[in-house]
């Protein structure tokens, strides 16, 4: 991976929808060798999917947890996807095991998905922290 790579992604991760005549434009390539940089990203995984990020309001959370050490990580992490309410699922390290990310219409739902979250096989222990602002 190059700079023109480099400056491809992070125009992509601005606007995914970014076209490829755009993206040439950006990066002083033609959007043929821009397109062909785009479809090797994608297949060695770099870009894993393009994605659309919305605000539709409502409330978000972030929860570290711990896991049970009889419990395989990537098996809680698995049941965590499956919650209601559960956006992202991060394997993390440190003093925590894993960070869930959560949205919800309002509180009392971000309330609801934690109890849920309390509730997985595996989850010792959990710490939350409801979002205020997110800064771009």
């Amino acid at each position: 991976m190059d700079e023109l790579d480099r400056k491809i992604i992070k125009t992509l991760k601005s606007d995914s929808r970014t076209s490829y005549v755009d993206l040439g434009k950006v990066v002083g390539l033609s959007e043929a060798a821009v397109r062909r940089r785009v479809q090797n990203l994608v297949k060695r995984k770099i870009i894993k999917k393009f994605t659309v990020d919305v605000d539709i309001g409502g409330a978000s959370a972030i929860t570290l947890l711990t896991v049970n050490s009889l419990v395989a990580t990537q098996q809680v992490s698995l049941r965590l996807q499956a919650v209601k309410g559960v956006d992202i699922v991060h394997e993390i390290t440190g003093q925590y095991d894993v960070a869930v990310i959560m949205s919800a219409p309002n509180v009392a739902e971000v309330n609801k998905c934690i109890d849920d979250i309390r509730k997985v096989e595996g989850v010792n222990n959990t710490n939350t922290v409801i979002i205020l602002r997110t800064l771009s």
